[in-house]
């Protein structure tokens, strides 16, 4: 049986692909800040998680993250930048996935195909930036894409058969989201997880590395 590790279950999406990995027929494990005291933020925490779990995991799902904390909307402009919330993005959103991708090679096994996906964001590719804005938001986007992207690399020396990937899952209408919708369409956070786990099912190692979005169409850097 496969399984499946989603770290940030207790969110929308996190939560919608737990569901639809467990309804395929996947063991699935779930780990979250509310349910667990899971902080991808602290370093001990994480180490104290993932050391707890057993066996290794054909799955792997890194969905958290949050675009507004302790009340920091995203900026509108570069001269809205603060330390602290600029900070705060960077720890959640870049350093929290780093910690989870440090013990990656234990998590998953070094024979047979498997797949490590952290949920980025198309805002965080810096070559498809039109309109500016969102400045720490779209930063911290951009580092966990390099650290995937460097993660891979490295993960292939040892683990032939994995796929390490940064996947956008488009717009989906949660709480995450809710403020920020306007007149873009969204989608259910289970129609998102539909999306992705379409996406990761068709990758080979070829596409280790790599940037996606829900419908499996390359984003670029």
């Amino acid at each position: 049986m496969n399984r499946t590790l989603i770290l940030g279950a207790s969110g929308g999406i996190g939560r919608a692909l737990a569901a639809a990995c467990a309804a395929k027929g996947e063991e699935v494990v779930g780990l979250s800040r509310s349910g667990d005291g899971f902080d991808i933020t602290d370093e001990a925490s994480v180490a104290a998680h993932l050391g707890a779990l057993d066996g290794r995991f054909n799955r792997l799902v890194v969905a958290t993250g949050a675009l507004e904390i302790d009340g920091a909307e995203p900026e509108k402009t570069v001269k809205a930048i603060d330390k602290r919330a600029m900070m705060d993005q960077f720890a959640l959103n870049a350093v929290g996935p780093a910690l989870v991708i440090a013990r990656a090679q234990d998590l998953l096994p070094r024979e047979g195909r498997a797949v490590l996906a952290v949920l980025s964001a198309r805002v965080g590719s810096i070559g498809d930036n039109r309109i500016g804005g969102w400045i720490s938001y779209r930063s911290a986007k951009a580092a966990v894409n390099q650290i995937v992207h460097t993660a891979a690399i490295e993960l292939a020396r040892t683990h032939k058969e994995s796929i390490c990937v940064a996947l956008h899952p488009g717009t989906v209408a949660t709480p995450f989201t809710e403020k920020y919708l306007g007149r873009h369409p969204a989608v259910s956070p289970e129609e998102a997880a539909g999306n992705l786990l379409g996406v990761m099912d068709g990758l080979t190692p070829d596409d280790s590395g790599q940037f996606f979005d829900w419908a499996g169409k390359a984003v670029p850097w």
